[in-house]
């Protein structure tokens, strides 16, 4: 009896390991048939160390349970195809996480399934994280304004490889958007305003597309504002920045709502075509799930606003 019970210890804590080791190892997929592909066909550059490999990981949030991925060094795109009516209309989707992880589902795969069912061709970006402005080594962020240098450089690079691919995926080159959440939102506000810098040397043909998107949604964008109040220099807003629209809640007390009233000041400042949405409540990081607060429309309006600007037709 004691051998007996003694093996199906060692066996279940064999078990145990084995899953334990497959959970460390983990790496996210997407569902329902998207395809993920890597977007730099070699080592992506600048690499930067990770404090190990990449992990999906699940956790309870105010909105209900979310997906993180973190230590992404390979960093990849998601090709999520129109439902019904093809618009000709692509959006890269920049999910948030404070460059630290990605909630891949919240403000990613999520928001897919509402483009996607728009007929608007959907692109996640899996970007490399942790990385600037986050460091790992001290769980810190001594450099809050600091561009994301490989993140940026993933962004770059997926918006050359979908306008490469346009004619394939049966999109619209003129059509290309970004939308991007909380450090996505930054990202959203980089791309716009630095689609031209030269971060990487080229690697193929699809690095001479451009990287400049047609239009961009920031949803509770952070990293925008300096100490004092000002625009931070890394997004140098100019005439040549799409037209871009803007959602925040003015009780959100993780980035703030002068993220958005600054930056929106800044575009009229430069006569881009811009539109904000400020709610009086919603908090951050609620993404597209259902909550009390009116905030939950912000989708309606940016529809409506998508088929202002002409990217979309009527419904």
């Amino acid at each position: 009896m004691f051998n007996s019970t003694r093996q199906w210890l060692i066996l279940a804590l064999f078990i145990a390991a084995m899953q334990s080791a497959t959970a460390e190892a983990e790496t996210w997929q997407p569902s329902g048939g998207a395809t993920q592909t890597p977007i730099w066909p070699a080592s992506a550059p600048d690499p930067q160390p990770v404090p190990g490999p990449e992990t999906v990981t699940l956790s309870k949030d105010p909105v209900g349970e979310v997906a993180s991925v973190t230590n992404v060094t390979r960093p990849t795109m998601t090709l999520y195809s129109p439902q019904g009516k093809n618009t000709g209309t692509a959006v890269v989707v920049i999910p948030g996480g404070g460059f630290q992880i990605l909630a891949i589902d919240l403000e990613g795969t999520e928001i897919c399934a509402w483009l996607t069912s728009r007929g608007i061709t959907c692109v996640l970006a899996k970007y490399r994280v942790p990385s600037t402005p986050y460091v790992f080594r001290c769980d810190c962020r001594p450099h809050n304004l600091l561009t994301s240098l490989p993140s940026l450089e993933d962004l770059q690079r997926t918006m050359r490889l979908v306008r490469f691919h346009a004619a394939q995926w049966h999109i619209d080159p003129h059509k290309i958007g970004v939308l991007g959440f909380s450090a996505g939102g930054y990202l959203v506000a980089e791309i716009s305003t630095r689609f031209d810098d030269g971060l990487y040397a080229s690697v193929d043909a699809a690095d001479k597309e451009s990287a400049r998107p047609d239009f961009a949604m920031a949803i509770y964008p952070g990293h925008l504002v300096t100490a004092d109040g000002k625009l931070n220099p890394n997004v140098p807003v100019s005439s040549e920045t799409p037209p871009t629209f803007l959602v925040q809640a003015e009780d959100d007390y993780v980035d703030g709502v002068q993220q958005s009233l600054v930056y929106y000041a800044a575009l009229s400042k430069a006569r881009v075509r811009a539109e904000m949405h400020l709610y009086a409540q919603g908090g951050h990081a609620f993404g597209l799930r259902k909550t009390k607060s009116p905030i939950g429309e912000w989708p309606r309006q940016a529809e409506a606003w998508l088929r202002t600007i002409g990217m979309v037709g009527e419904p």
